[in-house]
């Protein structure tokens, strides 16, 4: 059995009161929301959430510990191509500071219920009509039925810490990896952003009125493709969006090319590890799988989805045992969380960009259920929507 020292640091719990209501007879006393806010927050502050993914808040190398003890993979020094990433490290944690309390607001975004975000949420505001959107890591299961899809929540955040796993902004807390047993234990091995303690999370957060649809952002595949700037990168991670007129290929990503998916038992992995649906085993690896999806003129991006997600063994859109021929004619809109992972893969050359540099298949999108998924035989919705159809023997 592989064994494995996880260690999450304790913070100083911090209580939040809220205002109660009073009710005086016959007259009666209404506190609105932001008057409720008000008093929580105090002589606090509310940061945008992109104020917290930049410095002073979040910094490149980060302030926890000493970065020499991040993952290997956390910059490029060491890598194939280091002098790309000199100045950009992928993974790293500070702490937020504690000399005044400071508080995050924002709707939930996301719903585990399906299993494809697991143990995490995702949430967004609007600012001058623009989107900004964050994950939080939390250790907590089912927390979709505490914090529902539409809930608005106001997060305390001081003594907690924002950090970069692979890239990608995140609430969390610092948690140490010394499982030498793990595959490729070199480079996972060291300090990386952790699960918040649901518990410390619970103390933190407070709803505010009911729960409300979050917006969409409508956008195409060739708004965030092959851009350069990994700081503007990681400011889009997190945000809902949706695609409109694309459909699946059946094809998946080979470490940057493009390959068909075949035809088997999604559960095996020696011979059916890239089979025609959503997410086959990855003989619990745990990494999320990817399919394609194309626009009309041709450009692609991925579409992710775990493993342990409840529809992983549904077929893709237009397939089935037979193969993948059909799934070009289920066209429509794709909704989901963007998502921006920049690992240590090479990815390959895309548009004329160099492969050391983001790829297109950095980016991908995580539906949060099937019901994401707006796609109509030839894109007509009189015919219907695509056949659920889950892989058996």
């Amino acid at each position: 059995m592989k064994k494995g020292i996880y260690t999450i640091i304790s913070f100083l719990a911090v209580t939040l009161f809220m205002a109660s209501c009073k009710y005086d007879e016959p007259q009666k006393t209404y506190i609105t929301y932001d008057e409720e806010i008000e008093q929580i927050v105090g002589n606090g502050k509310i940061l945008q959430l992109n104020a917290l993914k930049k410095a002073p808040y979040m910094t490149e190398k980060g302030n926890y510990c000493d970065p020499a003890l991040y993952r290997l993979r956390a910059s490029g020094k060491g890598h194939t191509y280091d002098s790309y990433l000199d100045t950009i490290w992928l993974f790293s944690i500070d702490t937020i500071p504690t000399d005044r309390p400071l508080f995050i607001r924002g709707r939930i975004t996301t719903d585990d219920y399906s299993g494809n975000f697991y143990k995490t949420l995702c949430i967004q505001q609007f600012v001058g009509g623009k989107q900004q959107a964050l994950r939080i890591s939390v250790d907590g299961s089912s927390i979709g039925g505490m914090y529902q899809i539409g809930q608005e929540v106001l997060i305390r955040v001081d003594g907690l810490c924002i950090g970069r796993y692979a890239n990608q902004p995140q609430l969390c807390a610092p948690s140490y990896n010394n499982n030498t047993n793990a595959n490729k234990y070199e480079e996972k091995v060291g300090w990386a952003p952790g699960r918040i303690p649901f518990a410390e999370f619970k103390k933190r957060t407070t709803l505010i009125g009911q729960p409300r649809a979050p917006k969409c952002d409508t956008i195409t595949i060739d708004e965030y493709i092959g851009r350069l700037n990994q700081v503007d990168n990681r400011l889009d991670d997190g945000r809902l969006v949706c695609i409109k007129d694309v459909h699946y290929t059946g094809q998946y990503s080979n470490y940057g090319d493009l390959a068909d998916c075949t035809v088997g038992n999604p559960d095996d992995f020696d011979n059916g590890s890239n089979v025609n649906v959503f997410a086959p085993t990855t003989g619990n690896m745990g990494f999320p799988q990817s399919r394609v999806i194309a626009d009309d003129n041709g450009r692609v991006t991925l579409v992710s989805v775990s493993e342990y997600a409840k529809f992983s063994h549904f077929y893709l859109p237009g397939a089935d045992k037979s193969g993948i021929s059909n799934c070009k004619n289920y066209k429509g809109n794709v909704t989901g969380i963007l998502g921006y992972y920049r690992d240590n893969n090479n990815s390959k050359i895309y548009d004329g960009v160099d492969s050391n540099a983001p790829g297109w298949d950095d980016w991908s999108i995580s539906i949060r259920s099937l019901d994401d998924l707006e796609l109509y035989l030839n894109g007509d919705k009189a015919n219907g929507l695509w056949p659920r159809v889950e892989y058996s023997k």
